[in-house]
């Protein structure tokens, strides 16, 4: 896997980005070949032809993005997938439309759009149904074996075997002694004692510790691996990676007291406020009119004031009232579209909120989680924000097992705040938003 954003992303899943973007581009290079009468290098230099088909690279990678296109890749239908492409290009060709209008310089020739988007069209596709047929049948992966049985190696076990694409497999594990919790979905290779002859019979690539009893952990031995080369994690760090979140299973005070990431850094604290302060204020300019309008539809649907208002706890518990559209009776729609949560823009030029944090909770509430889940207060470390990492990360919140969940993502949020996840948050909370999700 590769970290970008403070995200850990499937390496194929970049490879497939990266190559499906250098064979789009290629695409529209051969049209601009085939349908130009001027040289090739004059139209890529000369008449800026270079940009406008980086340009329609992006549009068209990003259209794929919003199409959910990398984030589950496998060809389940080859019929959908033409599908998709098709709806991505007509889109690119109602966005050059667009452009055509107000005259920009990153229009392209009309037939290089033609014959470009038929290449893509057909190359394209293809190229995906060979790359996850590749990737499927080599994804073996780096191959890990654990030490212990914990809660977070079987659901570590289970969901690397569901999505090889993740490109890590597990071979097996080892535990303290055969009553131990077994890992439904890993043969059990022995004990502790037989590490030395499973290393030299399986050669794993990393070791992954999650033993519920540390002092079962054999110190010396596991040294003297790590000095030789061998990569040992701990599960934790495996499940951050996997799930985007920090798991409270087992969870000691200790890591809590001494962790460096309880708080986020103080510099990216004032960077977020900075920016969130600027995108708040652009944001409510530019949507003053859809805010008026959807005033309007609220004053016309029922009786009743426009905005409510609720008593949520924000950073460090200081309590402040988050601003809202009513939605009573045209709740569907608004809430699909996140047009209630516009209001709350003012909350973030008040310095209450940020664009991202997580999600602001009554004050009632959260006195309740606070007594029923260890470490609940640690996510008022920072402000809340109108979208976040839980949000777009996780379903409705019903039950307790939901909330600590929903804490487990607030808490990578926390340890990882920066100006790069905030983006990634946004770009994928608008694509939510878009498709009304």
């Amino acid at each position: 896997m590769i970290r970008l954003f403070k995200v850990s992303i499937p390496s194929s899943a970049v490879a497939l980005i990266l190559s499906e973007s250098a064979l789009i581009f290629a695409c529209y290079l051969l049209a601009a070949h085939l349908a130009l009468d001027v040289p090739l290098v004059t139209f890529l230099f000369d008449q800026s032809g270079y940009w406008q088909i980086s340009f329609e690279t992006a549009v068209i990678v990003l259209g794929l993005y919003f199409s959910d296109l990398y984030e589950n890749f496998r060809v389940r239908s080859r019929i959908r997938l033409v599908q998709q492409f098709c709806l991505v290009l007509g889109i690119a060709f109602l966005l050059q439309s667009l452009l055509a209008v107000g005259r920009f310089g990153i229009l392209l020739p009309k037939w290089v759009m033609v014959y470009g988007s038929g290449v893509v069209l057909v190359v394209v596709p293809l190229w995906r149904v060979l790359f996850t047929t590749l990737a499927r049948k080599s994804s073996g992966g780096q191959k890990l074996l654990f030490l212990g049985s914990s809660a977070e190696v079987q659901e570590i076990v289970q969901t690397l075997n569901d999505i090889p694409e993740l490109g890590m497999s597990p071979i097996g594990y080892l535990d303290t002694e055969p009553g131990s919790d077994p890992v439904p979905a890993a043969p059990r290779l022995g004990s502790l004692a037989d590490l030395d002859a499973v290393l030299s019979e399986n050669h794993p690539a990393r070791l992954v510790v999650g033993l519920a009893n540390p002092e079962d952990l054999p110190v010396e031995r596991l040294l003297e691996l790590r000095l030789g080369g061998l990569r040992i994690d701990e599960a934790s760090s495996i499940y951050e990676a996997i799930f985007g979140r920090i798991p409270s299973c087992d969870l000691p005070p200790s890591r809590i007291v001494f962790a460096r990431d309880v708080h986020p850094r103080t510099t990216n604290v004032a960077l977020q406020s900075f920016y969130s302060f600027v995108t708040a204020l652009i944001a409510l300019l530019a949507a003053l009119p859809v805010m008026a309008g959807v005033a309007l539809i609220v004053i016309l649907s029922s009786p009743g004031p426009v905005l409510v208002r609720e008593r949520c706890a924000g950073l460090h518990g200081k309590e402040f009232f988050v601003f809202k559209f009513r939605s009573a009776q045209i709740g569907n729609w608004i809430r699909a579209l996140r047009l209630n949560l516009l209001p709350q823009l003012f909350n973030v030029l008040r310095g209450e909120m940020s664009i991202v944090g997580p999600r602001p909770e009554r004050t009632e509430f959260v006195s309740a989680l606070e007594e029923k889940i260890p470490y609940y207060r640690q996510r008022l470390a920072v402000k809340p924000g109108i979208t976040g990492w839980a949000q777009i990360n996780e379903k409705d919140i019903s039950t307790i097992e939901d909330s600590i969940t929903k804490l487990e993502f607030d808490r990578y949020y926390i340890k990882n705040l920066s100006f790069w996840l905030d983006a990634y948050i946004v770009l994928h909370t608008l694509k939510r938003a878009l498709l009304g999700r």
